[in-house]
């Protein structure tokens, strides 16, 4: 029979075999956590109020019910959309820092500024897409156009008579116009402002003329007769300003192009973490209840598009505005 102390020692050698067979194991063997178990941050690389941040606060609380975990909206401005896109790049790959990644953040700023530290394909995971937003070539309502050709006869034949606005040197806005600018022969001047809320403050006090750009933005502006909206770059004419042609329509489809807000996560972000998100965004995107809120705000409901399309789009689009940018001898200041 096995004295009591003979017992004692058994159970102890038992124990401390336990232990270490325990600490040999990996911890995410033992318990692996599962994604998401804590809060995500959303970054905003733009200041409140323009059409980022817009969509950003949009999707965050549907992504949130779906996702079971909050989301915090954090906004990061600076650069452009660099300050806040590098933040998230340089951030750990375990997908609870995200960036609402844009045409100005992950296309106009890698094109116009050589120095900005990161590639917009290289170190992101592009998960998916939010919505494509309407650009739409908006002028003062006390100006005589009332067409788009109107408006282009006037600038080809008065040349720097018309200046037009963006939110900042080597913005998506100054693309635009530029590209357009290369399509119709026109001549315009570029006045740079501080991002979206002060170009709206231009527009609306007529010390630019003109614009092409989001319509999110300007949306309320056309509605309420402030500005008036000549051309919108758009698949087909939005129900919201039904008697706007689009810029196929007038005879320029080159210029037919929408501009994207997406969702990335650093490089390195987990495929399984990645995959969770997208069909998160994918059933957000999809619900009544998000297709009727973008299509208020002029917004088109987002394609399926998985993120290898995604990020096959955006090559596309890097070489269309490259071009662009040399041309016009873009460089942000």
């Amino acid at each position: 029979m096995q004295s009591e102390s003979s017992r004692r020692r058994h159970l102890l050698s038992a124990g401390l075999a336990l232990g270490l067979a325990a600490a040999a194991v990996p911890l995410g063997a033992l318990a692996e956590e599962k994604y998401p178990s804590r809060p995500i941050t959303l970054v905003v690389p733009f200041p409140p109020g323009g059409s980022v941040d817009i969509m950003a606060r949009q999707y965050s609380e549907p992504l949130a019910r779906v996702l079971g975990v909050p989301i915090v909206v954090e906004n990061r401005a600076g650069a452009g959309g660099s300050v806040g896109a590098q933040y998230v790049a340089r951030a750990k790959p375990d997908g609870y820092t995200l960036v609402v990644s844009s045409q100005s953040s992950h296309l106009a700023n890698p094109l116009t500024q050589p120095k900005i530290g990161y590639d917009p394909v290289k170190d992101f995971e592009n998960i998916a897409i939010l919505g494509r937003q309407p650009n739409a070539l908006v002028v003062h309502s006390s100006l005589p156009f009332k067409t788009f050709a109107e408006f282009v006869e006037y600038a080809r034949k008065n040349p720097g008579k018309l200046n037009y606005g963006s939110g900042g040197v080597g913005s998506m806005g100054q693309l635009n116009v530029e590209m357009f600018k290369a399509a119709t022969g026109a001549y315009t001047t570029h006045i740079p402002y501080r991002g979206g809320t002060p170009l709206i403050t231009a527009v609306l006090g007529n010390e630019v003329q003109f614009i092409l750009d989001n319509l999110v933005i300007m949306l309320p502006h056309i509605q309420s007769g402030k500005v008036r909206a000549l051309a919108v770059a758009a698949d087909q004419r939005l129900p919201q300003l039904p008697d706007v042609p689009t810029l196929a329509e007038v005879g320029y489809p080159q210029l037919n192009l929408t501009s994207w807000t997406g969702l990335a996560a650093p490089a390195g972000t987990p495929e399984a973490v990645v995959q969770t998100l997208y069909k998160a965004v994918r059933q957000v995107a999809t619900s009544p209840a998000m297709v009727a809120n973008l299509k208020d705000r002029g917004v088109i409901a987002p394609e399926e598009m998985t993120p290898a399309q995604f990020e096959k789009m955006m090559a596309e689009r890097m070489v269309k505005f490259g071009e662009v940018v040399r041309k016009a001898h873009i460089t942000a200041e």
